[in-house]
């Protein structure tokens, strides 16, 4: 594998059980993923999409064929060895935020470092501390989640998700439940943190959200149908201040 890689898959099945009966949920894909993509996802309900990116985050086991994520072989591993894996190499950032409630988005962020199991010894609020300056919120780090806006609640998932260092973040909807003046606002802090090199797999059902990455995938009944490279990436930094200068000129 290139050490530009940062994910390898190839041949992935995962089929389910349902009784006496076989639901096959993907049927043998192949992806290559390098250091510094920002790729949106993309796919109907039941496509396939879904059991794709639980398999990439280590949250589901493949079936049948090969996984490395960062140079680590993925498939085989034991729950708590794919647990440590998942800790130390994935940022997770989901649609609902999943934010503790009452405790300050410090607290929140410093989270994953209190599972660190690899006996370093790490200052951990100061790394929270230094994640959500990361994604502007520096003014609100002793904010908890219900005093802050949707789009804030947000950088503090992803603040939460940078903070380990992962080789990949991976966004399940994360525009899901803000309007579009916000969702541009966390667009634009993704492109700032892929400018950054850091490698993003963004899950999207919206063609306008995609067109804000650089790659996109689309899967079919299991298998990737399209791949391709967006042309005339939109800019989000562009967007959000169209949005700013109508709203102060309405």
């Amino acid at each position: 594998m290139s050490a530009q890689q940062v994910i390898q898959i190839e041949a992935i099945t995962k089929v389910y059980t349902m009784g006496k009966t076989e639901v096959p949920a993907l049927r043998g894909v192949d992806l290559d993923v390098h250091n510094g993509e920002m790729i949106a996802v993309m796919g109907a309900s039941g496509s396939g999409k879904s059991t794709l990116m639980n398999i990439l985050g280590g949250l589901d086991s493949a079936t049948s064929g090969t996984y490395l994520l960062d140079g680590v072989r993925v498939d085989g591993l034991g729950k708590n060895e794919l647990a440590d894996v998942r800790n130390r190499k994935i940022g997770f950032v989901f649609q609902s935020f999943q934010l503790l409630p009452r405790t300050s988005a410090l607290e929140n962020v410093e989270l994953p470092l209190l599972y660190d199991r690899t006996g370093r010894s790490l200052d951990t609020r100061s790394l929270a501390a230094e994640a959500l300056e990361r994604v502007g919120l520096e003014a609100r780090m002793d904010h908890e989640p219900g005093e802050l806006s949707g789009g804030q609640q947000q950088r503090v998932a992803i603040a939460r998700a940078l903070v380990t260092q992962p080789a990949l973040i991976l966004a399940d909807e994360p525009t899901g439940n803000l309007d579009t003046r916000t969702s541009v606002e966390v667009l634009q802090l993704f492109q700032e943190l892929n400018d950054q090199g850091i490698t993003i797999l963004l899950v999207t059902h919206e063609p306008s959200i995609a067109k804000y990455t650089r790659r996109s995938i689309e899967l079919r009944d299991g298998l990737i149908v399209r791949d391709a490279e967006i042309v005339d990436r939109q800019n989000a930094a562009h967007d959000y201040a169209m949005w700013e200068d109508t709203k102060q000129v309405a």
